[in-house]
């Protein structure tokens, strides 16, 4: 389990396609602290360790599956040598949480729509597919692109959200463009509130 509060950014130093794809990421995290197996999100997918390393800068590598590659921005040329990544480490017991209970298992692909400043923030507006609209709305949370954001306004399949300039800074959310891919998971108890409203229907 993750917050949606992002802890680095990291960036891709090589793709090798090997069955599955295999990525190395580089970060600041200290990779002696690290487990093989570990769980780490990765722009917002959870991704599993498979080896760690220090030269020439401390890195880790994972193992994504075709299904996870389709499934979600990576499979739409999003990722690259040099692409720059949200990182989150799993929540430990009596971590704070901060942003809102997220799985890392990615629902689906959204389109950033626009870009617009609003005072020091910028109000950033999405296409969520379809089948997933319904589980978005205003006030309730998201992650996006692995970090916890409020929404804001929906209207039908679109919806926005507001991002302050600490968040742009800390996180990938400064060198985003129109038309980017963007990971979306939609709230878990949004979810299960509208599971149980179709069984009561």
């Amino acid at each position: 389990m993750f917050t949606g509060i992002v802890t680095d950014v990291g960036k891709v130093l090589s793709l090798d396609q090997r069955g599955d794809l295999r990525a190395r990421i580089g970060t600041a995290y200290d990779v002696k602290t690290i487990d093989i197996g570990a769980s780490i999100a990765c722009e917002g997918v959870c991704l599993t360790v498979i080896a760690t390393g220090t030269d020439p800068e401390p890195w880790f590598e994972v193992e994504i599956s075709r299904e996870t590659v389709d499934a979600t921005s990576i499979g739409r040329n999003a990722w690259g040598e040099g692409k720059r990544l949200n990182l989150e480490r799993a929540l430990k017991v009596g971590d704070e949480l901060g942003g809102h209970i997220v799985s890392g298992h990615v629902d689906g692909v959204a389109e950033l729509l626009s870009l617009r400043t609003e005072g020091d923030s910028t109000r950033m507006t999405f296409r969520a597919p379809d089948t997933l609209a319904r589980f978005i709305a205003p006030k309730g949370s998201v992650a996006l692109n692995g970090t916890s954001l409020t929404v804001n306004e929906v209207d039908g399949a679109t919806f926005g959200v507001n991002v302050i300039p600490h968040t742009q800074a800390v996180t990938t959310w400064g060198e985003v463009r129109e038309g980017d891919a963007i990971n979306l998971e939609i709230d878990t108890m949004a979810r299960y509130v509208a599971r149980l409203q179709d069984y009561a229907g």
